[in-house]
Parts: C-alpha cells; sequence; structure tokens
C-alpha cells in the first residue's frame, strides 16, 4: 500500500514529487511511500521553451526539464519511486484508499494526486464526474479542468497543475504541485501547518 500516488511526470507532478520527497526523512513521514507514475509523453513541455521563468536559464528547453527533473528527483529523493513506462487507465475508489489500474499493473495508493495535462483527451475511466470545461482557458481550446476546492477533488484525491483549473504557465503549474505536497505534508504532521525548506548552514 502506497500513502502517495502522484499520477503525471510534468511541471506539478514533478514539483510535487520534489517535496514530498524532501519531507520524507522527518519524524511525521516514517513509514510513508512515495510514488510517481512519470508519463510525459503527452506533457505541453515537450515543445516547450523558457525565457520568461525565475531561476530557469533562458532558452532552457521543456523536454530537458522532464528529463533533468526526473533525474533530480532520483539523485536527491531517491525513496520517492518512479513508475516509468506505464500509463493510468483506471481509478477505482475502495473502503480503504484507491486501486490504480495503469497498461500494465495495478496499485493500492491511500491518496492519489492527478497531475496530468489538460486536454479534452483525458481517458483515465474514474474521473468523468469531475470533468467540466475549464475555467481559465479559451473556449475554442476545449480544455478541461477536474472539479475541485484548493486542489481537493474528494478526500485523498487531489488534482494538480492546468487540470486543478490553473492557466498554462510553467511557474503556476509548478507551484500547484508544491500546494498540494505541502497539504500533504501536513496531513502526515497531523494538521500542523508544514513546509520543507533547505537552508544554507552558517
Amino acid at each position: 500500500m502506497l500513502d502517495t500516488l502522484i499520477i503525471g511526470g510534468g511541471a506539478a507532478g514533478l514539483s510535487c514529487a520534489l517535496v514530498l520527497g524532501s519531507g520524507l526523512k522527518k519524524p511525521f513521514a516514517e513509514g510513508k511511500k512515495v510514488a510517481i507514475i512519470t508519463h510525459q509523453k503527452t506533457s505541453h513541455l515537450q515543445n516547450a521553451l523558457f525565457n520568461n521563468v525565475l531561476g530557469l536559464k533562458p532558452g532552457i528547453l521543456g523536454k530537458d526539464i522532464l528529463t533533468e527533473g526526473k533525474q533530480q528527483l532520483a539523485d536527491l529523493y531517491p525513496a520517492v519511486i518512479q513508475i516509468e513506462n506505464e500509463k493510468v487507465n483506471a481509478i477505482s475508489k475502495l473502503s480503504e484508499g484507491f486501486l490504480v489500474a495503469t497498461n500494465k499493473r495495478e496499485y493500492n495508493t491511500k491518496r492519489i494526486v492527478v497531475a496530468v495535462g489538460y486536454t479534452s483527451l483525458l481517458t483515465i475511466e474514474g474521473l468523468e464526474n469531475y470533468i467540466k470545461p475549464h475555467p481559465r482557458a479559451a473556449a475554442e481550446k476545449d480544455r478541461i479542468w477536474l472539479e475541485n476546492t484548493n486542489h481537493l477533488i474528494e478526500d485523498n484525491l487531489y488534482v494538480a497543475g492546468t487540470l486543478a483549473g490553473w492557466r498554462s504557465q510553467f511557474a503556476i503549474a509548478s507551484g500547484s504541485g508544491a500546494h498540494v505536497a505541502t497539504d500533504i505534508l501536513t496531513l502526515w504532521n497531523n494538521g500542523k501547518q508544514t513546509k520543507i525548506h533547505d537552508k544554507i548552514s552558517l
């Protein structure tokens, strides 16, 4: 049984995984298992070029961020399980947690973060009742969101990034993923508001 399974390896998903990974060594996170399905084939970062993002060297390509992000996660927080070459087909609610079925296997998890793109081509069974037209995209683009309140669709089912209703900006999607991660850290820490910062030792 996983504690948290993140679906999607784009800006929101990887940001969520990095923040959760940074908290796994805290006493309140003892025994927590986090995994991310790093499906990136349909990510909008595949053809992105960045010049206007704080902290990124101008001219960096989105496809390189995808590759480097997975490596950063593996190097810094290897306890986060990276699941590659799998695509989620269905999510089922269980008496405790969820069952996530991919094209290769099934996973039991207490909570899910859905962090895939916001196109109307979303094909994950079990999410149909939450799909609505995207509130911050041009109607002709036919974008969708999963209806939520502050990233929470229902108990232990979160959505992050553009699919949460945010605009398609890298910094916004990344921040959305980090936001969800800090909500989960707060749950782990018995409701005490929690965030994780690295600091220079003086």
